[in-house]
């Protein structure tokens, strides 16, 4: 079954785009209404030229002169008739020879400004028709700044959003881990007081000679709830990791597994020619590893079929395969199966693959994850450790 996204989330990524859609709305009246007030101040611009060149009047001069100096921020490209550049304003350029020295610089700004406005005409000759500029504007920084910012404001937003939900999963992942480790000491604890009994019960039935066979059953089932005990009582804490073999590991506990199986269940383990492959684990914790993934591969068999366990080591990494021919598993699932309560069995808390990777993962830096798998013809799940 596919994990539902919470609802918590689905909110902030509503208010979230809620935030967007306002911001840019409010952002595009803003710019429009610049924009508008940035053409009238240029018609008044141009209008201040025509003035210096047409009128002999101090008084108009002297307003012109200011108008058109007052235009500190409109990029400004003037041409002729032909298409030629005249002068230029507010582009950052100096001295006498600009638009030759820059002519390259100058005709991509002009064929820009061409596309955001459609250019003023200012006439230097108001009696002859055919004397004309063209006047050519952008816009001014100011309008670039506004124009730019919700963007930059919402990939700040954005940035912080992701930072808090990966800061609350990582809270999330601490508390599961701790709940994780508290229970399974809890488990290790409580398993302890039976366990002591029962040694008690033992050594008792020891005395009598006909019990031989009963005590040496008993021992061989205390022996494995101890082990499950020490087991439960390394998790949350970090093991001592020690060099060992992993092939005999691997055929001890198909062999423990194999008295346990259907007897149409047949194993196969594969070593790729290797006699001997050291690894640094915990023989504990990695051998429970390697139990519940065939557990798993017997569950999703219907008693009859195939285990294949490839061992095989590479430059950098060793790996196990475990394949079974069982039921498969579809593609979308193959991350689910590994979160806690995950199962597709009637009984069980559908903990043992979320825990074997958090074996592999926190405490071998290794991997585990399926490597393919097909409904209907079986899975392989792959451990990886590092050398």
């Amino acid at each position: 079954m596919l994990k539902k996204t919470p609802v918590w989330k689905l909110t902030l990524a509503a208010l979230g785009l809620l935030i967007v859609i306002a911001t840019l709305l409010y952002v595009n009246s803003f710019t429009t209404k610049l924009k508008r007030e940035e053409k009238l101040r240029m018609k008044a611009w141009v209008e201040a030229n025509m003035e210096i060149l047409t009128s002999s009047s101090n008084t108009n001069l002297n307003m012109a002169t200011e108008i058109v100096a007052g235009n500190t921020t409109i990029p400004v490209i003037q041409v002729d008739r032909k298409g030629h550049i005249l002068s230029v304003n507010n582009l950052g350029l100096e001295g006498e020879h600009i638009v030759e020295e820059n002519k390259k610089f100058l005709t991509k700004k002009l064929d820009k400004f061409k596309s955001l406005h459609n250019p003023i005409i200012l006439r230097y000759n108001p009696k002859d028709s055919t004397q004309y500029y063209k006047v050519y504007y952008g816009e001014s920084s100011m309008l670039r700044r506004i124009r730019y910012f919700p963007y930059i404001q919402l990939t700040v937003i954005a940035l912080f959003i992701v930072v808090t939900l990966i800061a609350l999963n990582s809270s999330n992942r601490a508390k599961r881990n701790q709940l994780w480790a508290g229970l399974a000491k809890e488990t290790a604890h409580q398993l302890g007081t039976p366990l002591s009994s029962m040694e008690a019960w033992v050594e008792l039935l020891k005395e009598n000679k006909d019990n031989e066979s009963i005590v040496k059953e008993l021992n061989h089932d205390l022996s494995r709830l101890k082990m499950i005990s020490e087991r439960f009582s390394k998790i949350g804490s970090m093991p001592e990791l020690e060099e060992a073999e992993l092939i005999s590991h691997v055929h001890n506990v198909v062999v423990y597994m194999k008295h346990r199986a259907p007897k149409l269940i047949r194993f196969k383990v594969t070593t790729d020619g290797e006699k001997e492959i050291p690894a640094m684990i915990s023989p504990l914790l990695f051998d429970w590893v390697l139990e519940n993934l065939l557990k798993n591969a017997l569950d999703a068999m219907d008693g009859k079929g195939s285990i294949t366990i490839d061992i095989s080591t590479h430059a950098a990494h060793s790996y196990i395969d475990i394949t079974d021919t069982g039921k498969g598993i579809p593609t979308r699932q193959f991350e689910n199966v590994f979160s806690p309560g995950y199962s597709t069995k009637k009984r069980g808390w559908g903990l043992g693959l979320s825990l074997s990777r958090r074996i592999m993962e926190s405490y071998h830096k290794g991997k585990l994850f399926i490597e393919e798998s097909e409904v209907g013809k079986g899975t392989t799940f792959r451990i990886m450790l590092r050398k």
